[in-house]
């Protein structure tokens, strides 16, 4: 346990689209991801939906991974693990309301249990978190689209009362939009609300269109965090006076390879303020493995 100064350091976004059927959700999040990474060939999409997201294979060359039935926690976990062993940069779920209500979902796994209902939950609930930490936890931006519930309203056109579908409450547990950065919603003209949003860049903003601009902008948000955590780590790095405070700072930073230059180059500065004072050396380079 330490105490350490407040640095938004987090480069990885977590993004909910949600929207009733025909909203827009996969293409936008597409756009989102490009927008995000800018290579169409770092994008993968877990598709739940019946292979709708080979409909939008015109924009670029992005991965699918078809996921069909049943939609248990560990099949979008083990979809994912491919995904970021692959090197993809955005992993798009569409849709993760399948993981909840689907053939083979949550919903469906506990009513096929037996026994007393609320202990069955305390059982199940541990695969749907594990999921959800997997989303936190992957090193990879991820992208979710949940599906809204439907219903209609009666609104006024050109002086004539007409029925309007709009999308309600998200298909997934309650309280899963406290997991994400960002959560848009979608209605059916595919105008855009964003009902959370912890990076401030859309506050404000009461409705507009997802584009790629939009991935752009939190790309950048992203970038200035990542940029604000390595000059953190480098201050860190030039602080080290001897060479096992360095080594124990190696061991101890997260991602520690993405500075091993600013760590070695450290590492010689002290070796030959050694070697300067007639002292032994010992050990040679820092490794991947944070060996010397």
């Amino acid at each position: 346990m330490n105490l350490r100064k407040s640095n938004r350091s987090q480069a990885r976004i977590r993004i909910g689209v949600q929207g009733p059927s025909g909203s827009g959700k996969t293409y936008s999040s597409l756009l989102l991801a490009y927008g995000i990474c800018k290579d169409w060939r770092k994008i993968a999409v877990i598709d739940t939906e019946n292979q709708s997201a080979d409909l939008y294979s015109h924009l670029g060359e992005y991965n699918v991974v078809t996921l069909n039935a049943p939609y248990n926690p560990e099949r979008y976990i083990e979809a994912m693990t491919l995904c970021e062993k692959s090197g993809i940069e955005v992993i798009i779920i569409d849709s993760l309301s399948h993981e909840w209500e689907g053939e083979g979902g949550i919903l469906e796994l506990h009513a096929m249990m037996a026994g007393n209902s609320f202990t069955n939950w305390a059982k199940i609930t541990p695969r749907h978190n594990a999921l959800i930490q997997k989303i936190l936890t992957s090193n990879a931006h991820v992208i979710a689209t949940i599906r809204s519930k439907q219903d209609y309203i009666i609104t006024e056109k050109s002086g004539k009362s007409v029925p309007e579908k709009v999308g309600m409450k998200g298909v997934q547990r309650d309280g899963l939009e406290y997991d994400f950065t960002i959560v848009f919603e979608l209605d059916i003209a595919h105008n855009c609300r964003v009902s959370k949003d912890r990076t401030e860049l859309f506050s404000g903003i009461s409705s507009y269109r997802i584009s790629q601009d939009t991935g752009v902008l939190i790309s950048e948000w992203c970038d200035e965090g990542a940029a604000s955590k390595t000059a953190d780590v480098i201050e860190r790095i030039e602080g080290c006076q001897i060479l096992d405070d360095l080594y124990k700072l190696y061991k101890e930073t997260e991602g520690a390879d993405q500075w091993l230059a600013e760590f070695n180059a450290r590492a010689n500065e002290l070796r030959s303020q050694v070697n300067q004072n007639h002292q032994v050396s010992q050990g040679g380079r820092i490794n991947s493995n944070g060996q010397r």
